[in-house]
């Protein structure tokens, strides 16, 4: 087999073999990053975003103490962890 570097670029692609081509189109085509999704959710915001709510239910919802075990609060700062809350909803019926 012909190295990805050594095919020239007046090789006719009907002349590669089926490993040639591969490898060439492999070392063309970048490969797709997998992004990794965030766990935690911030505010009010956030929170309604994730649950697909307005603010205001979200609001409440972090007031009535049903997902405190998924909150961190430090002064004004709301750190919501997703997965936590999504099982204590999940959960709860």
């Amino acid at each position: 087999m012909i190295g990805v570097d050594r095919i020239l670029d007046d090789t006719p692609l009907f002349k590669l073999t089926v490993g040639e081509f591969r490898d060439l189109f492999e070392s063309l085509v970048p490969k797709p990053q997998i992004v990794e999704e965030e766990e935690y959710v911030y505010g009010y915001k956030g929170l309604a975003s994730l649950l697909g709510c307005s603010i205001c239910k979200a609001k409440n919802l972090k007031l009535s103490g049903k997902i405190d075990k998924a909150i961190i609060q430090e002064g004004r700062t709301i750190i919501i962890d997703k997965k936590k809350v999504l099982e204590i909803l999940k959960n709860r019926k």
